[in-house]
């Protein structure tokens, strides 16, 4: 009992806890959105930096800033323009009074000026930095030598020099304002945002000079927190840059600040060069900068209060939440933040994409299933009730006007209409006149019998003709209904293949860039984009090489040593001078290739032939090779069967599967005529990898694989191309080896030898006696010798297709390689 009790207390204080979490986050996550919307919907940001922008001071007597920040929020965030006129009075208040009037008589003139020029110019934006410069110089000077009365040339310089300064701070303001005002969506800094965002930053911090904390100055604490965390979100070169730009306005507010440059320069390269041991590497990266540049520049006498600085400093770095930092990063280019923002956007686009591709797959898919549902004209019902129909037809024009109507269907219903169906079925059968007993009985049973049986014979016409169409039209809706899966399997793959991740191939990336080191081959950098067996894929850079070929004689075969598989060079960009680099992509080649040769004769030594034939490059790392040979000859055949062939490539080359290819061609050719036009189709595809070869014969001859002495007969028995409307085709398949030679031909050819009455033994025993394997020479034989059997006529149109099988065997593949122990994986 007492576990018991303990267990449910243990519960207890578990769910407990877990709730006080959930409603603390909530409540965090509150504040952090009520804390935005205050800063940057409300504009209380804008208050903040234009009341510490309205007390900073250059060389302890230059105001720059007030002017032009005010002309910046005018220009982007209007609606806030009057917040930050106050701000910016009330920092000015703190300084003089000759300070708050140089602001009050700028903004106003500013207000007045820029009214007046948007009268006559549309884009006052680009005006607005010399707005400001004139503005700035008439307004110093006029308070200068009519209200001080200090008339000397100095001022004139020095209100020159602030005018110059609010010229520069104008633009720098204009780019930078927004970036802390406005949110974007997944904006990347550019450089000189980032310059501009802290020069901002850094102008503010002028505006804390005097504010001390237990005599520690609040302005050294600031912006040493400022390069800790730049530092510590993109790194040395950032870090370094803040603290440059931060050290160098400090100090031209305060010549007294002029080592803090050197020490916030060397924190932030320091920091930034450790890094990697998180806030506590950037963190003593600042104290060792503090105690170097504190000693060289001040001497031990204010060692202590600097480092006391250093210190708060680095209380506040790592009082600073990481979410703010992520946040920070996430807009630097460079940083890790920053690239897995953009793979997640990269990502979100592609599962889109391929979310909108499976999206139609699945509505080809259902259309596929709603056509290829089964035909009323197939089952038994629809039969008898379209029996019902036709028979019902012929009784209303004959027996409802006869006087024997009653007897025959209401006493004796079941009789005549099995000898009235009977009659139809005879009638559709053509067999009615061979049946003189169904005659003979059906003529004692009725009394207009020879009126119902010339009609039942006339209307079965009728009806033949629409059971053929409905047949057709259900042969349409299978075909579409197979042509829409096709497509949707196509679109299917094609989505999975965009969601596919691209593997990250570290391991293998270094092992290759240290072998081909370790050879003397000087290497920029290797990326793999894919190590799949017979899809690989290699990009890297190497120096110039002058065109000597070293991508293809040297790289190439070592990483065919490597991988152990062949590697070529797929594309090459050479540099345009000689110190660059040049880019070259490697990739898998074909474990065989296809060596193909022609011969072709037109009937009667014509110039057109009925015969087409085509070899296709498949983008699926197939080979194709096929022969139509249209219905008869001359021009009206030789259109035919290239018509067959030019849907066949277009068909094959979107990666719909061969048997449906074919299907979508017969119903084409059946369909957009109604002449008796058929077209053979003889169709090998080779596998360029394993060369297995797929066989569809469409009412072709044979064909023929020679291999050293034997010769292979390779036949299928399908009907020409649109002679029927629904057919299954029969796919034979033969493992072709290397040297193997496929011979293909016409009817014209097989069937041409006279005299012959074994075309088979005939032409196996011809291609065995040929002494030559170059297809082309073959080819020439072959019709040769069909030719000369004939005694030179040549009776119809004849077209031989000859293809060699051969290893692929890359130019420079007989280099020797050398031996790795270690081989990428």
């Amino acid at each position: 009992m007492e576990r018991v009790e303990r267990r449910l207390m243990n519960r207890i204080s578990e769910v407990s806890i877990n709730e006080t979490q959930a409603v603390l986050s909530r409540w965090v996550r509150h504040v952090k959105l009520r804390l935005g919307h205050l800063f940057i919907h409300k504009g209380f940001l804008l208050i903040i930096i234009g009341f510490l922008l309205g007390r900073a001071l250059i060389l302890s007597k230059l105001t720059p800033f007030a002017l032009p920040f005010f002309a910046a929020v005018y220009m982007l965030r209007r609606d806030k323009a009057a917040l930050a006129f106050i701000a910016l009075l009330a920092g000015s208040l703190t300084l003089s009074f000759e300070t708050t009037l140089f602001v009050f008589v700028g903004v106003f003139g500013f207000l007045i000026i820029h009214a007046w020029i948007r009268k006559f110019f549309s884009e006052s934006l680009k005006l607005v930095p010399f707005v400001v410069f004139c503005l700035s110089f008439s307004t110093k000077l006029a308070i200068s030598y009519y209200w001080l009365g200090n008339q000397t040339l100095y001022e004139a310089v020095m209100a020159l020099v602030e005018a110059g300064l609010g010229l520069v701070l104008t633009l720098i303001f204009i780019q930078s304002i927004p970036l802390l005002t406005v949110r974007k969506y997944k904006h990347a800094l550019r450089a000189e945002e980032i310059i501009s965002l802290i020069i901002l930053l850094a102008s503010m911090l002028t505006g804390m000079i005097g504010w001390t904390v237990y005599g520690l100055s609040l302005e050294h604490v600031m912006s040493r927190y400022l390069v800790l965390l730049f530092a510590f979100v993109a790194g040395a070169t950032i870090g370094s840059t803040v603290g440059v730009v931060t050290g160098l306005i400090l100090s031209l507010a305060n010549v007294g600040n002029l080592y803090e440059m050197s020490l916030l320069a060397f924190a932030g390269l320091l920091g930034g060069l450790l890094k990697e041991g998180k806030k506590a590497g950037v963190s003593f990266g600042l104290l060792i900068a503090t105690l170097l540049i504190g000693l060289y520049g001040n001497g031990k006498t204010e060692i202590v209060p600097t480092i006391m600085e250093s210190c708060f400093a680095v209380i506040l770095f790592t009082l600073t939440s990481r979410s703010i930092t992520e946040k920070i990063a996430k807009h630097i280019p460079g940083t890790v933040e920053y690239t897995n923002e953009q793979q997640q956007y990269v990502r979100k686009i592609r599962d889109v994409t391929a979310q909108r591709v499976s999206q139609f797959s699945n509505v080809f898919q259902a259309l596929a299933n709603s056509f290829s549902t089964g035909g009323l004209s197939a089952s038994d019902d629809y039969r008898e009730r379209e029996i019902d129909y036709f028979l019902s037809d012929i009784t209303e024009k004959t027996c409802q006007t006869c006087f024997k109507k009653e007897q025959c269907w209401s006493y004796n219903f079941d009789t005549t209409y099995e000898y009235m169906k009977q009659i139809m079925l005879e009638a559709d059968a053509k067999t009615l006149p061979h049946n003189h007993q169904l005659l003979r009985e059906w003529d004692r049973h009725c009394v207009k019998a020879d009126k119902v049986v010339d009609l039942i014979e006339k209307d079965v016409m009728v009806y033949q003709a629409n059971r053929k169409l409905r047949r057709q039209i259900n042969e349409s809706r299978k075909l579409v209904a197979e042509q829409l899966l096709g497509v949707s399997q196509v679109m299917e793959d094609f989505a999975k293949e965009i969601q596919k991740e691209r593997e990250n191939h570290y391991l293998q990336e270094e092992q290759i860039f240290h072998a081909l080191q370790e050879f003397g081959i000087e290497i920029g950098h290797v990326d793999i984009y894919s190590l799949e067996k017979g899809n690989i894929d290699i990009e890297m850079s190497i120096p110039y090489c002058e065109g000597h070929g070293e991508c293809e004689k040297l790289i190439a075969p070592m990483l065919s040593d490597i991988l152990g598989e062949t590697i070529v060079v797929k594309r090459e960009e050479c540099a345009v001078y000689p110190n660059g680099y040049c880019r070259v992509a490697f990739g898998s080649t074909k474990a065989f290739v296809v060596e193909t040769g022609v011969a072709f004769a037109a009937k009667g030594g014509g110039l057109v032939s009925g015969d087409s034939y085509s070899m296709i490059e498949l983008g699926t790392g197939k080979y194709a090779i096929a022969i139509s040979d249209g219905m008869g000859n001359g021009e009206r055949a030789h259109n035919e069967s290239n018509e067959t062939l030019r849907l066949l490539q277009k068909i094959l080359q979107t990666g719909i599967d061969e048997s449906i290819a074919i299907k979508s061609i017969n119903s084409i050719l059946s369909l957009r005529t109604t002449e008796d036009m058929y077209s053979t189709l003889d169709l090998a595809i080779i596998d360029l990898q394993n060369a297995v070869t797929k066989f569809l014969k469409i009412g072709s001859t044979p064909s023929f694989v020679k291999r050293g002495d034997k010769v292979m007969k390779i036949e299928a028995s399908n009907l020409p191309i649109g002679i029927i409307k629904e057919v299954e085709f029969e796919i034979v398949s033969e493992q072709l080896k290397a040297g193997d030679l496929l011979i293909m031909m016409s009817d014209g050819v097989f069937e041409g030898p006279v005299h012959v009455e074994n075309q088979d033994l005939w032409m196996k025993r011809k291609i065995k006696e040929l002494k030559t394997n170059d297809p082309q020479e073959v080819a020439d034989l072959i019709m040769e010798e069909v030719i000369r059997s004939r005694a030179g006529r040549i009776d119809d149109d004849m077209t031989v297709v000859v293809a060699k099988i051969k290893h692929n065997t890359p130019k420079w593949a007989t280099i020797p390689a050398y031996m790795y122990t270690k081989k990428a994986q």
